[in-house]
């Protein structure tokens, strides 16, 4: 392991002066960009400025693997509002605030269906260990539902349902947390975020590695670590791989959990450095600030005359280079980013209309005014919802560049269709906030059930109108950039035989005083971007003038078209629960006693979830206990497993000790003692600080809320959670 300390060293150091340099660029450009503004139009959606916290997305339970003891046990699960998995031993310990067992960044990992992709991805991962056919595989799955979450470097985890509804139910909650923890850098990170971005893109290109990078997910350790097993996990799997002895599944066990304990060590480095640099760089801020302020417009003026000098040397190449090998396949890119893309947006509008028109009959025909507050909670978290939102998601799956991926060397398109369900996501959001607001704003009135009924009709046009304006927006500006990210790095691939090595004779352009916030390198990539972006912006704009997939053209601006909307957000968020439905969330009800000794601001938080839990048709009632399991090696795996969970459905749990909480991990300042149970030594990667995991907001995990963590006792805030029976019957536990 020294020699993996030394070179993970080396590979962070290396990366920290690439960072270091592009802070500067992006600090000037983010000054910059406040003096010029952006010119993009303006969004006639709201969207919220206090995010929809304390939810829980999902709970239930799932059968885990344990690679300690290779017994399946049963744990209670749940995915709160920062899409961290967290396992509790069962649902009593839940309920008695016993610190979860574990919490699960799922940034960078894969999720499996089927043991047989498995074994073969593990078996592709180091040559010569392919199981011969009949031989004991690496994971036996005691039912035909298994859930694997894969990663090419750190742990696998083993999950299993008892019935396919459970399956694609978690399969769809899981999926949205790996979408969520992907997308781990801020976007109102205006100076750290592109500084990272482009310095892990620079570190990359200096490797000869262009094209979009597969890897590039979670938050900024968690990428730094991935960049760092890119190099060093080829060169373990040399040296290490003809070490190895045993059957091929006990080296292939082996490699697993050298490769975990790698990128743990790996991971805890890369914390370390990081923000020792970044602790650097935000000390020069301010000096660095003051420099830009009094220098802005001499700044700014040096980069045209370098920019100038660059451009009259590479334009003749790179506009040969964009005639002969971009510009031609433009077109064809775009179209397979706009059907897919389109479809998912034009489901996001149909789901947004059909839950408000099946809310506005269910006020007619049902709950009156009464039940308003019970539909508008439901309502408030739809973008929150991985199962109704997984048919707008699941429109981006057949994207494909067929013969255009190689060529531009795409690794993946999973970057593109992660990129577009979030946008889908904001979107349907955005919606759902507006019509909340507008609506809210009606109820002002007074209105009888029937006014209410057309006005909710009103909004929702209206709320629709505004959409299909916004959607054009955000889908035009999407294909741009994805446009770019598929023929930059191409061009510049293209390009670097002839121009990079007549680059550093452009640095004697640079004013000393300015070398911060000027980079040769940077501006020569902004010169060969200008070359293709007249294509580009061509393209989406004929695509747009043609009316394709509902595209406004650019000369269609809705400037204040609504004055007084934005105004109306300003206000505190609106407390359907609370103010419409007897605060409880099930339909005006009493709700459960507080404990005493809560604040009342405690008593007026409450961790709704958002997705009704799972019911096994034959089983009944979710099970509760958590028994162990013994790997079956008999086909009465199942008739065993279905056995157990009906013992543990005669066990009535006891009443709860204390209100759920919210599934945030608890501290303490100390590690706590590993458990008998407890697999190999708590990461780096499992490790949360104190004090951290309360504060998480959605809907990114905490930077410190990574791989999985094994909590000691804290104090936790008292939050109550509400779920559905499959009749749709809220329950409070």
């Amino acid at each position: 392991m020294g020699g993996c300390g030394k070179k993970t060293r080396k590979i962070l150091t290396e990366f920290l002066r690439f960072y270091e340099d592009q802070y500067g660029v992006a600090l000037f450009n983010s000054m910059r960009h406040e003096i010029e503004g952006t010119g993009l139009p303006q969004a006639q959606l709201l969207w919220r400025k206090v995010p929809l916290d304390e939810r829980i997305i999902f709970s239930g339970n799932l059968f885990q693997h344990q690679e300690d003891n290779k017994k399946w046990r049963n744990r209670f699960s749940l995915v709160p509002h920062n899409y961290g998995l967290v396992l509790y031993e069962n649902k009593v310990a839940y309920e008695r605030q016993v610190p979860p067992r574990a919490v699960i960044n799922s940034a960078g990992y894969k999720i499996l269906t089927s043991v047989d992709q498995y074994l073969e991805l593990v078996g592709n991962s180091l040559p010569g260990t392919t199981s011969k056919s009949g031989s004991a595989p690496i994971l036996k799955c005691p039912t035909q539902f298994p859930l694997i979450l894969w990663h090419p470097s750190a742990r696998h985890y083993y999950f299993c349902m008892m019935t396919e509804a459970e399956q694609d139910k978690w399969q769809a909650v899981l999926q949205d947390c790996i979408r969520h923890c992907n997308n781990g850098i801020p976007e109102d990170s205006k100076v750290e975020g592109p500084a990272f971005t482009d310095a892990i893109r620079m570190y990359r290109q200096s490797k000869e590695l262009y094209g979009t990078w597969e890897m590039l997910c979670g938050n900024e350790v968690q990428i730094l670590s991935n960049l760092v097993m890119e190099e060093l996990g080829p060169e373990l799997k040399v040296e290490l791989g003809p070490r190895l002895k045993g059957k091929p599944q006990e080296r292939q066990r082996q490699w697993i959990q050298i490769s975990d304990a790698v990128y743990r060590m790996v991971y805890e480095q890369a914390a370390a450095q990081f923000e020792a640099a970044l602790s650097k760089l935000q000390l020069a801020r301010p000096a660095m600030e003051a420099v830009i302020r009094t220098d802005m417009d001499q700044i700014i003026t040096s980069k045209e005359h370098l920019a100038s000098k660059i451009r009259a040397f590479i334009l003749p190449k790179a506009e040969v280079c964009v005639r002969n090998h971009v510009q031609p396949y433009i077109p064809s890119i775009l179209e397979a980013l706009m059907v897919p893309t389109s479809q998912g947006f034009t489901e996001v509008r149909d789901v947004f209309f059909k839950e408000v028109t099946d809310m506005n009959l269910n006020i007619i025909n049902e709950g009156g005014i009464d039940k308003l507050g019970e539909y508008m909670e439901k309502l408030s978290q739809l973008a929150y919802h991985p199962l109704k939102m997984q048919s707008c998601y699941e429109k981006m799956e057949p994207l494909r560049l067929d013969g255009l991926q190689q060529r531009f060397d795409v690794s993946s398109t999973s970057v593109f269709k992660q990129r577009a369900q979030i946008h889908m996501r904001e979107q349907m959001d955005n919606a759902v906030y507006t019509f909340e607001t507008l609506l809210h704003q009606e109820l002002g009135k007074g209105p009888t059930k029937e006014e209410l009924c057309k006005s909710i009709q009103r909004i929702l046009e209206r709320v629709l109108k505004k959409y299909d304006y916004d959607s054009s927006s955000v889908r035009k500006r999407f294909f741009r950039e994805a446009l770019l990210q598929i023929t930059i790095p191409f061009l510049l691939k293209k390009l670097a035989p002839t121009c990079k090595s007549e680059l550093p004779r452009f640095q004697e352009l640079i004013f000393e005083d300015f070398a911060r916030f000027i980079l040769v390198e940077n501006t020569y990539e902004e010169v060969v971007l200008q070359t293709v972006m007249k294509d580009i912006l061509q393209a989406v704009k004929e695509a747009a003038v043609q009316r394709k997939h509902n595209l406004y053209r650019d000369s269609v601006v809705m400037h204040n078209s609504d004055p007084n909307l934005h105004l109306l957000a300003e206000g505190a968020p609106v407390d359907w629960g609370e103010e419409f439905g007897g605060g409880s969330g099930n339909g005006g009800g009493p709700r459960p006693a507080v404990p005493e000794a809560a604040p009342t601001s405690e008593k007026q938080r409450r961790a709704k979830q958002v997705v009704s839990m799972v019911r096994d048709e034959e089983a009944g009632p979710p099970f509760e206990a958590g028994p162990e399991l013994l790997s079956p090696a008999s086909p009465d795996s199942v008739t065993e497993l279905r056995g157990l969970l009906a013992q543990d459905l005669r066990v009535e749990s006891p009443p709860p000790a204390g209100p759920l909480l919210n599934g945030a991990p608890a501290q303490e300042s100390a590690r706590p003692a590993a458990t008998p149970e407890a697999s190999p030594p708590a990461s780096p990667l499992q490790q949360l600080p104190p004090g951290k995991a309360a504060d998480l907001e959605p809907p990114k995990p905490s930077d410190q809320e990574t791989g999985e963590q094994v909590s000691s006792p804290g104090g936790r805030p008292a939050i109550h959670t509400t779920t559905e029976d499959s009749a749709g019957v809220q329950t409070e536990f």
